[in-house]
């Protein structure tokens, strides 16, 4: 054991025992001579004790000298007030604008995120880091800004990247002018295509060349699709046919490097068999080929990776995350149609990334080359991060440089290159550029890739000026740097928002100060006054002074005045039972506080109550009489309820008032509790109750005893004649109420023989018990619910048996089982069971109907008031075949064998061939039954938030429980018989809460969720029935709530995330950019580029070219959109 010393405690003040003892004392001498001195005022106020030591940090309530904890130790703090840390105190003001600043205008801007809109801050960013195309937008005329929102919100989104001083720039007002959703992710790509064919609408009102023509001139480029006749060697009418395109889509699965997706894209594909071609010239389906023809490349060529493909097997689509290599320059002479001598370098300005390894999830992030500085960039939204001369940061902590790869211009990098992977990227592999060698660069999320014309870098064209534009540098523009304009408007707006921008930041910084001035300026008034607080010598003079109300001055930083009013007592000084609420504080710093808090009253050393403190010194003295005798009298009143009571007088009180009395904690003074001790004995007329009433017991107590009950009771309720009343031991019991609890007792004894009587005259129906039958007896039907309820009402007896309602009279019963119309039964007769050679009524719990004998029935309605000949007769008749169903006849109904007996009975050959059936008279009126059953049918259909039970099956078949449990649900009118099992120890099962329109699709997404079997590979039963579909609800194949329901797995299909299923279909859902502006009202002359693209989007899963017709009504949606 070690012996270390215990010092969890060595902060915590003991406290005396002693003191109480003394006080009492002290109270009991003020009780008796009627006068408090002045050492008594200082002992019982505690004026005299000793101030804290140092290292306390705990407020003593019973010493007023004690002002520690109050305020938090020197560098400590508190989660709320005054000291708490100034960064929360500071949290109000909001945050700094100042974090927001700009380093420098040739550090880039970010883009705020809304949500889900990196996808198109990333396009964005991309195309305002393309000298001429902002220089395009930014020449835009004002006029036709006005006109077209869309432009309108791009050209003030590029002059606040361009020239505001914030570093990060809200882009809420360009997605809102788009319509789009800002919490669907969609795929940048396809916002980027989309986003062109919008703006080539919108320029085209422009008069400025540079600007109305900015699309095409930077982004179209020119390609065929040649069909060529392998006999005759002509080319299809279509092969001369010239398209636009805005970026050439890749293919990544199975390659390497974009020489080898290049080589893909313009291989040629050879037509045969099924797949000829029917060439005009030879009028004939012949063999052919079939190939893309680059014919022309704009300045700026973007390739598109597609990284997404199509699962068949799961119908999802997948990421392709395999490393994919490019280089830093490539000539794509090479590639086009007409081969050109010269050379056409492109330089790598942009890589635009998909982080994430699935379709339906991730974040897009762009890196774009700065064409003046040639320093790369990352573009994270509002992230802005300097990744020096390499794409992916050189010697970053994101790749790291690998051994140098040199691969010359213009020759095929197929060879993977030397590079490992690193995070999201794979590293960099290359040579410092030269003539011949090129730099080469891999990554697995890698898709898009922007190159620009080397001799027009980055895009930046030349235009010539047409009619009525005017040059950028004239008076009606504004120099900036790089010798880069903006228009006035434009920068008068920025002007205005960085104006705005600059007076947030000397707001909040003036805001901050004076904040901080004046916690730090409170925080030392309240550390020096508390320091002056402690009275420190006893003929100093002091005041009282509220310690809620101190701890509440001492917390805030604005304080409030001075409450004393909480520590008065009614005559209007202090009392001392308010001691442990106060403090007594210095003369100094009471009037320090009064002069800032000013309020009151002031209460001093001469304020002290004597009149409360002399009513308190009674009080007390009267609490201990009261506890020492109490504490004698338990003695007196443990040995009463023993029956042990000593000679003398002795008086009744109720027996269960004195047990409750005596197992009472002790107390001060009498309570409520203390009153009515005779109140239960007592009867209304005012004397003894008879014993044998109901709570009347009652005990005898000596006189002494009684006579401090008395007294107790009369403190707390005077003269309670009714609670209080006194009853000698030789009072007479009241005549009254001795006769008629007589009466009651003999009419308890007459129906408890009735009950008896009952139970012995139908002794099996008493106690549950079937009635064998017999074919040529007469029996009768009776409802159960009313033998039920007669069963409980003869068999109950003790207090509960006056609680059990009576039955109903039969007459009235038996009528209601009959239709007015028809005078047939409304209830089918119960199911009738084969035990060994003898017939019974199966036991269940849908039954409305028991089987009772003649004889039974005949002594019911003798006691309950029936006519025997108004009653539901019924016979057994075994002449039936058992082809015989039960629903196909009014009268006759089938006998089956027992669910636990069956087995064993069929087994041995020993189930009669002939099935009894059952004859009722009146009949059964199959008219009204069939209505009030399809009535009840279409109410349980319509239910909601109900359970049902689904289990999990491993092997081939279920148990046979499960199969029984849902047997025959499928058919509504066989419901009766059906048997539901609502819990399984066999494999899995869960409790899903459905409703009837839930449909099977829901129900399958359940079951995915809880077992992990994709929809597509749940086998659902329901008995020895597939349930089969997915549109239809639950209430259309008639599952009711509790029912129970078997799954199993095929494993045919591959497994996949649930989520993958949820975004595809919230994708569907929303529709891509449906209902945006980049979709509504597409004009005739944007029809050619968008149809090559949704051409090539639809080649990702299709192999045919057949394509949608009426365009408007396509749903724009990429491979990477999704709902966030």
């Amino acid at each position: 054991m070690s012996n270390r010393a215990n010092t969890r405690n060595k902060n915590k003040r003991l406290r005396s025992d002693n003191n109480a003892e003394a006080v009492a004392a002290l109270y009991r001498k003020i009780h008796l001579s009627g006068e408090v001195s002045k050492d008594d005022i200082k002992q019982l106020y505690m004026l005299e004790k000793p101030l804290c030591y140092p290292g306390c940090r705990v407020n003593t309530k019973d010493n007023p000298n004690c002002f520690c904890g109050l305020i938090p130790p020197p560098n400590g703090n508190r989660k709320s007030g005054l000291w708490q840390k100034m960064s929360e105190i500071m949290a109000p003001l909001g945050d700094d604008p100042s974090k927001e600043l700009r380093d420098s205008l040739d550090t880039p801007a970010g883009l705020s995120n809304l949500g889900a809109t990196c996808y198109a801050n990333s396009i964005l960013q991309f195309l305002y880091m393309n000298k001429s195309f902002r220089e395009g937008v930014l020449s835009i005329e004002p006029e036709v800004l006005e006109k077209q929102p869309v432009l309108d919100q791009i050209a003030r989104l590029f002059a606040q990247l361009h020239s505001s001083n914030k570093a990060s720039i809200d882009s809420a007002r360009f997605i809102e002018a788009l319509a789009l959703d800002n919490g669907i992710q969609q795929d940048s790509h396809e916002f980027l295509t989309l986003l062109f064919s919008l703006l080539e609408q919108c320029l085209s009102y422009s008069k400025v060349a540079k600007a109305r023509s900015v699309v095409q001139n930077l982004f179209r480029g020119g390609v065929s699709h040649v069909t060529k006749c392998s006999k005759c060697g002509n080319q299809s009418e279509a092969s001369s046919n010239v398209e636009d395109f805005y970026g050439v889509e890749l293919n990544v699965k199975g390659l390497k490097s974009l020489d080898e997706s290049l080589d893909d894209y313009l291989s040629i594909e050879e037509l045969q068999g099924d797949n000829q071609y029917f060439c005009s010239s030879c009028a004939t389906r012949v063999d052919a080929t079939r190939s893309i023809k680059l014919q022309s490349l704009p300045p700026v060529l973007i390739f598109q990776l597609k990284r997404c493909i199509f699962l068949p097997n799961t119908t999802t689509k997948k990421k392709i995350t395999s490393a994919f290599s490019f280089p830093g320059q490539v000539d794509m002479a090479r590639w086009l149609s007409e081969q050109s001598k010269s050379e056409l370098i492109y330089d790598l300005s942009a890589v635009l990334i998909h982080k994430g390894s699935t379709v339906n999830s991730g974040h897009y992030v762009a890196h774009i080359k700065d064409q003046d500085t040639g320093l790369w960039w990352e573009f994270d939204d509002d992230v802005v991060t300097e990744l020096g001369h390499h794409p992916f940061g050189g010697n970053s902590s994101k790749s790291s440089a690998k051994p140098l790869q040199t691969v010359p211009a213009g020759q095929s990098g197929s060879s993977e290159p030397e590079a490992a992977v690193n995070g999201n990227h794979m590293d960099i592999s290359g040579a410092s550029e030269t003539a011949t060698h090129v730099q080469t660069f891999s990554s697995t999320d890698a898709y898009m890739l922007m190159y620009s014309l080397r001799n027009q870098t980055n895009g930046h064209i030349n235009t010539q000026m047409g009619p009525g534009e005017s040059k950028l540098k004239d008076q009606n523009s504004v120099s900036l740097q790089n010798g880069e304009y903006l228009p006035p408007h434009l920068l008068k707006e920025v002007n205005e928002l960085n104006k705005s921008y600059s007076e947030s930041c000397l707001q909040y910084t003036k805001e901050k100060e004076t904040t901080e001035a004046l916690v730090k300026g409170r925080r030392h008034e309240v550390r020096s006054l508390i320091s002056e607080a402690p009275v420190q010598s006893p003929a100093e003079s002091f005041r009282w002074i509220s310690t809620d109300w101190l701890r509440k001055w001492a917390d805030e930083i604005t304080p409030v005045p001075i409450d004393n009013k909480l520590i008065q007592c009614e005559h209007g000084k202090v009392p001392v039972s308010k001691i442990s609420s106060m403090k007594r504080l210095s003369t100094k710093a009471w009037n320090t506080i009064l002069s800032k808090c000013e309020g009151g009253p002031e209460l001093g050393e001469d304020d002290c109550c004597i009149a409360c403190l002399t009513e308190t010194a009674r009080s007390t003295v009267s609490a201990d009489s009261y506890r020492d005798g109490r504490t004698s009298m338990r003695e007196l009143a443990e040995s009463a309820l023993a029956g042990k009571c000593r000679d003398g007088p002795l008086y009744y009180v109720s027996k269960s008032w004195l047990s409750q009395w005596v197992r009472r904690r002790n107390i001060d003074s009498p309570s409520e509790a203390d009153t009515g001790p005779t109140a239960a004995i007592r009867c209304p007329h005012g004397a003894l109750l008879p014993e044998h009433a109901a709570g009347a017991k009652r005990t005898l107590v000596p006189e002494n005893l009684w006579l401090f009950i008395y007294k107790s009771a009369n403190e707390v309720k005077p003269d309670d004649m009714i609670g209080c009343s006194v009853f000698p031991s030789d009072s007479d019991i009241c005549p009254q109420c001795h006769d008629e609890l007589s009466e009651v007792t003999c009419q308890e004894d007459s129906l408890r023989d009735f009950k008896i009587k009952q139970r012995q005259s139908h002794e099996k129906l008493a106690l549950g018990k079937s009635v064998p039958l017999f074919p040529e007896n007469r029996y009768y039907l009776m409802p159960t619910s009313w033998l039920t309820k007669w069963r409980s009402y003869v068999t109950a007896v003790g207090k509960n048996a006056s609680s059990i309602e009576q039955p109903e009279d039969l007459n009235t019963l038996i009528d209601s089982l009959k239709c007015q119309q028809h005078s047939g039964l409304l209830q089918r007769p119960p199911i009738l069971i084969r035990k060994r050679d003898t017939i019974l009524q199966k036991a269940s719990a849908v039954d409305e109907l028991t089987i009772v004998t003649e004889n039974d029935w005949t002594l019911f309605c003798k006691d309950w008031n029936g006519m025997k000949e108004n009653g539901i007769s019924a016979e057994l008749d075994i002449t039936v075949s058992s082809d015989v169903t039960m629903l196909g006849t009014s009268e006759e109904m089938p006998i089956i064998t027992e669910e636990n007996g069956n087995s064993s009975d069929d087994a041995n050959g020993e189930t009669d061939s002939q099935v009894p059936t059952i004859k009722t008279f009146p009949q059964v009126c199959e008219e009204c039954i069939g209505e009030r059953e399809s009535f009840e049918l279409v109410r349980k259909l319509n239910y909601s938030n109900e359970d049902i039970c689904i289990c999990f099956v491993r092997g081939k078949e279920p148990p046979k429980y499960i199969l029984e449990g849902s047997a025959n649900m499928l058919e509504p009118n066989n419901r009766r018989i059906s048997k539901r099992s609502r819990r399984t120890p066999y494999g899995n099962s869960v409790n899903l809460n459905v409703s009837g329109s839930t449909t099977l699709y829901d129900l399958k997404m359940m079951i995915w969720q809880s077992f992990g079997i994709v929809k597509e590979n749940q086998i659902l039963h329901k008995g020895s029935n597939i349930v089969e579909g997915e549109t239809a609800t639950l209430a259309d194949m008639c599952i009711f709530p509790g029912d129970v329901m078997w799954v199993t797995d095929s494993e045919i299909h591959e497994n996949r995330d649930i989520a993958d299923e949820l975004s595809d279909t919230r994708m569907e859902e929303q529709g891509g950019f449906r209902g945006t502006l980049l979709t509504s009202n597409i004009p005739s002359q944007r029809n050619q580029h968008i149809l090559v693209y949704i051409r090539r989007r639809l080649a990702s899963y299709v192999n045919h070219d057949s394509l949608v017709e009426d365009l408007p009504a396509i749903s724009y949606m990429g491979p990477f959109s999704t709902s966030v």
